[in-house]
């Protein structure tokens, strides 16, 4: 599973802004893929404005979105002929970020089961300072991925 049409039409869109993707939510995130390969997903992210809380820094609910999303993304990549979805999203805060701030997302693939795959993810600003880190894990749903809108694309 690990060259699938999934991954090859995926590494097409490397360097562009993933915004008409089936995750209208990830779409709103406007974010563009850096690196993609079986069990990796790599997407960088501009802090608007309106990702921020009162304090004007990234809100908590926007960095796990990045997160979730990411992860789904690197998953949906895996190959996997049906919908997987979380059951589950931990995550640390560990520093802030602010408008204007680039910031990366890695998602990588720890374990890779028949029904549940284990995910982890980091968002590290341009430094390499760590914002926030986190894990999932996926379960296979009844959703074949036939059945998404624009599957080609994510």
């Amino acid at each position: 599973m690990e060259d699938n049409i999934f991954l090859r039409n995926y590494k097409k869109l490397i360097g562009t802004t993933i915004n008409q993707s089936p995750s209208k939510a990830g779409n709103w995130l406007e974010g563009v893929l850096r690196e993609v390969e079986y069990g990796l997903l790599v997407m960088e992210y501009t802090v608007r404005e309106e990702f921020c809380n009162p304090g004007n820094i990234l809100h908590g609910g926007v960095a796990s979105l990045m997160l979730d999303d990411v992860i789904g993304g690197a998953n949906y990549v895996t190959g996997n002929e049906y919908l997987m979805t979380s059951i589950n999203l931990n995550i640390d805060f560990l520093a802030a970020a602010h408008v204007g701030e680039k910031l990366t997302v890695e998602a990588k693939l720890v374990r890779g089961g028949r029904n549940v795959n284990h995910w982890k993810a980091k968002i590290t600003n341009a430094e390499g300072k760590l914002i926030a880190k986190g894990s999932s894990n996926l379960i296979v749903t009844q959703v074949p991925i036939s059945s998404l809108s624009d599957n080609s694309s994510r």
